[in-house]
């Protein structure tokens, strides 16, 4: 097969989405197909709307036995406000009693702008891939870039678009991942890849056949992940042998729970805790803006990391007692896996797909999103209950063994790109 995979970001950068289209692009490669990867030059991820973030270089590169291709992202008039504009626009236009998705369609080619991207796949780009698969909504350029490309060249459309369902009765993350034109795009596809039932059920909900919403996952490598050293971690960082260590791998963000999970420690240290926070990842700007403000003491106690090599994030993960990301933007949450892995107790929020991935009181908890009392209350109550914190994280071990390999979930995906490579788009 010769595939075409279409992606926001790309390695070197390591996230969720980053890591299941790599996963998939080289174990494709090593099994003796062809795959190209287009993807951009963001780095940060408000790089797609602030062109003072961090970004890479253009061009074509092979890493791993995969052509990747970079593409630049443009800024409408080098205003940073442009994409939250044209954002806003859309949600207006969704919202309307009418049909507005031929203007919608013309919208999401500004988000984000990647114009030789856009063109490679509208007019360039020869027609000689078996199928063509797309990650992320709502990168709608990227997403209708693909879309077109799969009808003008007669191939299958796959789409892996990882919504962010947001909390079951708030639609305030969900409405910018469900657009009208969004969800036609999904009907049009030959197969919608999606992590959990939370997330098959809903696009059923939205008139998605079933044949075509088949549930994979995502999952780890446990060849790549082992290794960890916690004294490693706690050397370079100078954290002490006997101070527990509550943590989170991700974007630091609001919509993460960044900013409530260090509100739920600076209660817990008022009461006397003496555990250590750690926050790696992505800095976000609002983030940023509320860490500043906090008083010296509060963000003395925070190891706020940035974004951390492969070796930091598996020495951490070794020597992290509690795992906490409650997040209302994740369809799934590889991280959780990854904390398992080492044998971590997990907690989430009750928002996007994180509830059919952690079972509540078996293997972590689960917190209503922006609730820092019950976020307190949870980890406190794992710090102080080691017997409970490692029941819950070898029951976490035990189920990623079980389900969560990327041997078994590549298995389907392949077997998933073979069938429809049969067959007529």
């Amino acid at each position: 097969m010769r595939v075409l995979h279409v992606s926001p970001r790309y390695y070197p950068f390591i996230g969720g989405s980053e890591l299941y289209c790599q996963q998939i692009s080289e174990r494709l490669v090593r099994d003796g197909h062809q795959v190209n990867v287009f993807t951009t030059d963001a780095w940060d991820l408000e790089y797609f709307w602030d062109p003072a973030k961090k970004h890479l270089a253009t061009g074509t590169e092979v890493h791993n036995g995969v052509e990747v291709r970079r593409f630049a992202v443009r800024h409408v008039l080098a205003n940073r406000f442009s994409f939250a504009g044209i954002r806003l626009a859309m949600r207006w236009l969704a919202a309307l009693p009418v049909d507005t998705r031929s203007l919608l369609f013309r919208l999401c080619r500004w988000q984000p702008w990647v114009p030789e991207l856009y063109r490679e796949l509208t007019s360039g780009a020869p027609g000689s891939y078996d199928l063509v698969h797309v990650t992320n909504m709502p990168f709608d350029a990227l997403v209708y870039g693909a879309y077109l490309f799969a009808r003008r060249n007669g191939i299958p459309l796959v789409i892996t678009p990882f919504l962010h369902l947001g909390e079951p009765a708030d639609e305030t993350v969900r409405r910018y991942y469900t657009m009208p034109h969004q969800m036609t795009m999904l009907r049009e596809s030959q197969r919608v890849l999606v992590q959990t039932d939370l997330e098959r059920n809903y696009l059923l909900s939205r008139g998605l056949s079933e044949e075509r919403v088949q549930k994979v996952g995502v999952g780890i490598d446990p060849a790549e992940l082992d290794g960890g050293l916690g004294e490693r971690f706690r050397s370079k960082y100078q954290v002490l042998v006997d101070a527990p260590i509550v943590f989170t791998i991700g974007a630091q963000a609001y919509d993460k729970g960044s900013v409530h999970l260090v509100e739920a420690m600076r209660r817990l240290w008022e009461q006397g805790c003496d555990a250590h926070l750690v926050l790696a990842g992505p800095v976000m700007g609002d983030f940023e803006t509320y860490f500043r403000s906090l008083p010296e003491p509060v963000r003395a106690r925070c190891h706020l990391l940035g974004f951390i090599s492969e070796e930091d994030k598996r020495d951490l993960l070794d020597a992290g007692d509690v795992f906490a990301m409650p997040s209302r933007t994740d369809s799934f949450g590889i991280v959780y896996l990854e904390a398992w892995w080492y044998h971590k107790p997990v907690i989430g929020a009750r928002a996007g797909g994180v509830p059919d991935v952690i079972d509540d009181g078996r293997d972590g908890y689960l917190v209503p999103f922006g609730d820092v009392a019950r976020l307190a209350e949870a980890i406190g109550a794992l710090l102080a209950d080691r017997a409970k914190a490692r029941k819950f994280g070898e029951s976490g071990h035990q189920k990623v063994a079980r389900q969560y390999t990327w041997e078994s979930k590549y298995a389907s995906i392949k077997a998933i790109y073979q069938d429809l490579s049969k067959r007529p788009a």
